[in-house]
């Protein structure tokens, strides 16, 4: 199995080209929000150590916002990261015979998740772009998005650990184009 990882900056488009291989594809952050919104022990966790914001069960994620610092971060990735590590391994076992998977993980090379012989690829956009993705999302904190990127290495670090770059700054089908030649390298 051929793990293509995808990494890149908050908002730079990683989900959009992930889906573009049409490949099974392990979503930490739909993950995230699966373990919010099921998972009772990770809600017990949270909420011993954060009584004050996680009260119900299931987690909304505007609780989760509330408590977000840079320590209260480390915390909260300490409890929930075991659990999405969890389900990607279940979902690696599942795709097991499947020739090539996505990896959409953000902190996919900070946390140590990538193998040697991934095949990383960096979806790069302009800041312009990316600012005005995340405002269309509709949850557009500057002062979050800042504290997550903290957590990341820096562009240039990322572009130079990646196989390849795709530039997600203009159409679905320049996208595709550039994901369509990655496929056949991989292939060849």
């Amino acid at each position: 199995m051929i793990r293509i990882g995808l990494i890149g900056e908050i908002g730079s488009g990683k989900t959009f080209v992930g889906r573009c291989f049409g490949f099974p594809i392990f979503n930490a952050d739909e993950e995230v929000k699966k373990i919010y919104k099921s998972n009772k022990n990770c809600f017990r966790k949270l909420n011993k150590k954060f009584p004050n914001y996680i009260k119900k069960f299931p987690i909304s994620k505007s609780e989760i916002k509330k408590i977000i610092n840079k320590k209260s971060l480390l915390t909260l990735s300490k409890i929930v990261h075991p659990y999405v590590r969890l389900n990607l391994k279940k979902f690696l076992q599942i795709n097991k015979k499947n020739k090539y998977v996505v990896l959409d993980i953000p902190l996919l090379i900070e946390n140590r998740i990538h193998k040697k012989n991934d095949t990383i690829i960096y979806v790069k956009a302009t800041k312009k772009i990316i600012v005005k993705r995340l405002k269309k999302r509709g949850n557009y904190n500057k002062k979050l998005i800042t504290l997550l990127k903290s957590q990341q290495f820096s562009m240039r670090k990322k572009i130079g650990l990646s196989n390849f770059v795709i530039e997600n700054m203009s159409s679905k089908k320049r996208v595709l184009e550039q994901v369509k030649k990655i496929k056949k390298i991989l292939n060849d």
